[in-house]
């Protein structure tokens, strides 16, 4: 049974829908600040982290109980282990990309309930190297995505294991290591806003960024399709713990946070998840906006970078009518250089 998404949102005549609900930030900075409202933010369900930071946390730990080489091991670099990394990253990426652009886009469970362009993927289109949009993505997210986090990753683990990140023991310090689970993805949105906006730098953008705004139109697959040069940006997050002391198991959560993060938020396609007769929100309209207009919502949401830089799309007629003015200005300025 699906949900009546008329209830959340409204479509207009191509058949693309739209929220009822305006993107928001966080209310830590709302003024005046409330309590309640934050609590309710972090705490609630659904909430800051269940359920989304607690499912890349608890996959994270798995991941690096069971699936990760022994610290031992990690001291030494070997290709055998960063091989063995490498396709477990990448069946991660295919069992999760894979999975939700079979339901969503081939099987097509919940049809275009909840999702913002009533179009499904490109195909016959000569914008992209194999002339089919989804192939396109696979290509750039297996081939340059997965191996480059792989090597973020096996980077990491060694430099926990030798000492040139700072790690710290879990016995040692329960409370400051469980709080890191819930600075990471924050600090990753800041990492993410600054190394975005220096990509859309026409230099940079005609070099990289073009290749992951071929998709105007995002799917599972578009989520870390990117050109290698801005993998490498994108992935480097993971450097801070060479002046932030964390355990290993971290940078395992927040590549895997980045990796596989954005096939369900921002690139999905859908407002909400269907599972049976729940809706899970993947608030990814706003970054949606970002692939659709190309000038706004350069962060994920969470922390107000796009208000404080005057580029923030909150969905609103209104936003969409600054958006247009701030557009009209820059061309009128670059006409006359």
């Amino acid at each position: 049974m699906q949900i009546d998404d008329s209830k959340f949102g409204s479509r207009n005549k191509r058949g693309d829908w739209k929220p009822y609900k305006l993107s928001s930030n966080i209310p830590f900075f709302d003024w005046p600040f409330s309590i309640t409202k934050n609590l309710k933010w972090l705490l609630g369900i659904p909430g800051y982290i269940i359920p989304w930071t607690f499912f890349y946390g608890l996959i994270a730990v798995i991941l690096w109980v069971y699936f990760t080489p022994p610290i031992e091991t990690l001291k030494n670099f070997h290709f055998n282990w960063f091989f063995y990394l490498l396709v477990r990253n990448l069946i991660i990426t295919i069992i999760c990309a894979g999975g939700l652009h079979f339901f969503l886009y081939i099987k097509k469970t919940q049809g275009n309930s909840f999702k913002f362009n009533a179009k499904g993927m490109e195909k016959n289109n000569k914008n992209f190297y194999f002339k089919d949009q989804t192939l396109d993505n696979i290509f750039w997210t297996l081939c340059s995505g997965v191996p480059i986090w792989t090597a973020y990753e096996a980077f990491s683990l060694w430099a926990f294991a030798n000492g040139y990140f700072l790690g710290l023991e879990w016995s040692m310090h329960p409370i400051y290591l469980g709080l890191t689970f819930l600075f990471l993805p924050l600090f990753r949105e800041v990492h993410f806003y600054f190394v975005h906006r220096l990509l859309h730098i026409p230099l940079l953008y005609n070099f990289s960024h073009y290749i992951h705004h071929k998709n105007v139109n995002p799917g599972p697959w578009s989520g870390i399709a990117m050109h290698w040069f801005e993998h490498i940006l994108y992935f480097s997050g993971t450097l801070i713990h060479f002046i932030i002391p964390a355990h290993p198991v971290h940078a395992v959560f927040q590549l895997l946070h980045a990796g596989i993060g954005p096939l369900f938020h921002g690139h999905i396609g859908f407002e909400k998840i269907q599972i049976g007769k729940i809706g899970i929100d993947t608030h990814s309209h706003a970054h949606y906006l970002h692939h659709k207009y190309f000038e706004c919502n350069y962060a994920d949401g969470a922390i107000p970078l796009d208000k404080f830089f005057g580029t923030f799309h909150n969905g609103s007629d209104e936003s969409q009518e600054k958006m247009v003015e701030r557009y009209k200005i820059r061309m009128k300025k670059m006409r006359s250089t």
